[in-house]
């Protein structure tokens, strides 16, 4: 069975983008990318809230002659996309399709048929996954920087007991927390 992976790059405080919606911090370093390049490449499905699509969807079209730019390109052209929206009327990029509602039994079925892990993007769809329980395993990608306030990278009220499977450090002072989801969660 696929594992649902939830890898976001956060503030040390926990949130994906400041109150000013700003994320210029969290551009990745070239090892911290290729980390999560890897990380991308074992899933053959990547699930997307819109906003996440929208920031993400440029990938379709980037040539790059940095080496891990180029990476993620590929990868992000050779998986299939699920984006969740009520409002997008078609996907801007191949491989790709809606869906109108997040349905934790469609996910259930997915993991059980993928053939490769799952990947999910955009907090508020990994929040969603996270509460019903479809989440294995959490990478977060903690930048050293506190922002105070924003858009957070895990779900307020959810209560989720993590298994520390992993940790890396990073030359830009990044730190990965590698945690599985422990079965007593769900």
């Amino acid at each position: 069975m696929a594992k649902l992976i939830y890898g976001p790059i956060c503030s040390l405080d926990g949130y994906v983008a400041d109150d000013q919606g700003n994320w210029d911090w969290s551009r990745p370093s070239d090892e911290v990318h290729a980390a999560v390049n890897d990380i991308a490449r074992a899933a053959g499905t990547q699930l997307y809230g819109r906003r996440m699509y929208d920031v993400l969807a440029v990938w379709e079209t980037i040539e790059s002659d940095e080496p891990v730019i180029q990476d993620f390109a590929e990868i992000w052209r050779g998986a299939d996309k699920i984006v969740y929206s009520r409002t997008l009327e078609a996907p801007s990029t191949a491989r790709t399709r809606i869906e109108r509602e997040f349905d934790p039994d469609a996910i259930r079925r997915l993991k059980e048929n993928a053939t490769g892990d799952i990947t999910i993007g955009g907090p508020e769809l990994a929040g969603q996954a996270l509460e019903a329980g479809l989440v294995d395993e959490l990478h977060l990608f903690l930048s050293p920087i506190i922002v105070g306030a924003g858009n957070p990278a895990l779900p307020t009220g959810a209560r989720v007991q993590l298994e520390l499977l992993d940790e890396r450090r990073f030359g830009n002072g990044v730190v990965q927390l590698h945690y599985g989801v422990s079965s007593a969660s769900s």
